[in-house]
């Protein structure tokens, strides 16, 4: 099959990413084997290519926003059928015995293992996962418009859920950065009864389509909202917003930081913090935040805005991405002719 490897960390303008030839991979008798439509392009994708992760595993096929078809079903394999219409996302194993897998925070297994990153993701012709952390799709969402939900969606989400809001009935939310996941987010909480307010430093992309999504008001990406906020999520990678995040928020409310890497964050007074403000991390997601995420996300119906990628661009897409050159979510289209396959 093809595949882009990255072989070596390397900043995404050397175009780090090579189209090889690889084995089909096989499944484990717990796993199954998807041919891929579609891949979305994440931030994390980028961490990774980078370097700003530190390798897990290399070579390794980047990509975990993955849509697909299932091709084969290994022996112990009995919730999917060949044919069926699959995602698979960050969190691709646990362990499953330890306190957090027995506590319900499989997200925080120090024995994780994630898709792009220490296996081999979507970048690619197919991808094995295990089945159980494998998301059957809803419909009414072609292949391209669900590769963001896989992750984009997914931990804006979660995001949204460690807010500790309950009642979202005209609470206001403010949301730093507005990329796949921003856009989608808006979504979510509007939907939910809040006001969004968006700050975020590309005007004419991000700042447009925020506004076209609803967002009650729109400013640059350090900019004061003109009211105090219940909470706020931080997506950009950007340690330096959390000041001016911290000041725009009410006494008791919180800031989640919503990415997997961020910039090193400067010190800023105790009073930003004083009144029982919090802040806090977010960490990959649980497999209970996307099998909810996608009912609700089927319900409101989400529309994601992407901007389609062909196969061969994945190192262009990657850039585009870190120029903040993307409207929406980028998606690659892993529209290969059988003979490529």
């Amino acid at each position: 099959m093809k595949a882009w490897i990255l072989n070596k960390s390397a900043a995404v303008e050397s175009r780090p990413l090579v189209l090889a030839d690889c084995p089909i991979p096989q499944p484990a008798d717990d796993e199954v084997l998807v041919k891929i439509h579609a891949c979305g392009i994440c931030r994390t994708d980028l961490h990774v290519v980078e370097g700003d992760l530190s390798s897990k595993k290399l070579p390794v096929i980047p990509g975990h926003q993955v849509v697909g078809v299932i091709e084969a079903v290994s022996s112990r394999v009995d919730q999917f059928q060949i044919g069926d219409r699959v995602g698979i996302a960050w969190l691709n194993r646990t362990c499953g015995t330890c306190d957090f897998c027995r506590g319900g925070k499989e997200n925080l297994c120090d024995r994780a293992m994630f898709t792009g990153w220490s296996v081999n993701g979507g970048y690619a012709a197919y991808a094995v996962a295990p089945a159980t952390f494998t998301y059957r799709l809803p419909g009414g969402f072609s292949d391209i418009q669900a590769a963001p939900l896989l992750c984009a969606g997914i931990i804006g989400y979660r995001c949204l859920r460690l807010t500790g809001i309950n009642d979202w009935s005209g609470a206001k939310l403010g949301l730093y950065g507005f990329g796949a996941a921003g856009h989608v987010c808006i979504q979510v909480a509007r939907t939910r009864g809040a006001e969004v307010f968006v700050c975020t430093r590309d005007r004419e992309r991000h700042q447009a389509l925020a506004s076209e999504l609803g967002a009650a008001w729109v400013g640059d990406a350090d900019a004061e909202p003109p009211v105090s906020l219940d909470a706020s999520i931080i997506f950009a990678p950007a340690g330096d917003l959390i000041p001016p995040a911290l000041k725009a928020i009410k006494k008791g409310g919180t800031l989640v930081l919503g990415g997997i890497h961020m910039s090193p964050i400067p010190s800023f007074d105790y009073s930003l913090i004083y009144g029982e403000r919090i802040i806090r991390s977010f960490a990959n997601n649980t497999r209970r935040d996307g099998e909810e995420f996608l009912v609700e996300a089927a319900r409101i119906p989400i529309v994601t805005h992407t901007q389609i990628f062909k196969f061969n661009e994945a190192n262009e897409a990657l850039i585009a991405l870190k120029t903040d050159a993307i409207r929406g979510a980028g998606v690659l289209d892993i529209a290969l002719p059988s003979s490529s396959t």
